[in-house]
């Protein structure tokens, strides 16, 4: 890696920026996050982000879409911090973000889509 680090330092480097970004942006962190680099993006799967407010509303249909919808313009607000977080822990810039959120199991995936294939930096 451009970083000095090997492919699993890097991954948690990432899962522990991302924890601070929820616990810090969005108020909470999760439960659980993982973090997996894969060829030109970093994928990274968190478990346990909903608050018992956000579980309340999303026991209806209209409810899900308010969650969603709160949820991708908070991460919008957040995501040159984010990505830019991303780009230091990395070494490579990060060209697009994309989330989405399942509020019946409570899991966020975020994927990082990289300029360069961070699999042949790996040392």
């Amino acid at each position: 890696m451009k970083n000095g680090l090997t492919k699993g330092e890097t991954e948690t480097a990432i899962r522990n920026a991302v924890i601070k970004f929820e616990q810090e942006f969005m108020g909470r962190g999760p439960t659980e996050v993982k973090a997996f680099i894969l060829r030109d993006m970093v994928l990274v799967r968190l478990k346990g982000v909903l608050t018992p407010a956000e579980r309340q509303l999303a026991k209806n249909a209209e409810g899900v879409d308010m969650v969603k919808r709160m949820r991708q313009n908070l991460i919008s607000q957040g995501r040159e911090r984010l990505c830019g977080q991303i780009s230091t822990i990395t070494g490579v810039e990060v060209t697009g973000l994309f989330t989405d959120i399942e509020t019946h199991s409570g899991e966020r995936m975020i994927v990082f889509t990289l300029e360069n294939d961070l699999d042949n930096m790996v040392r």
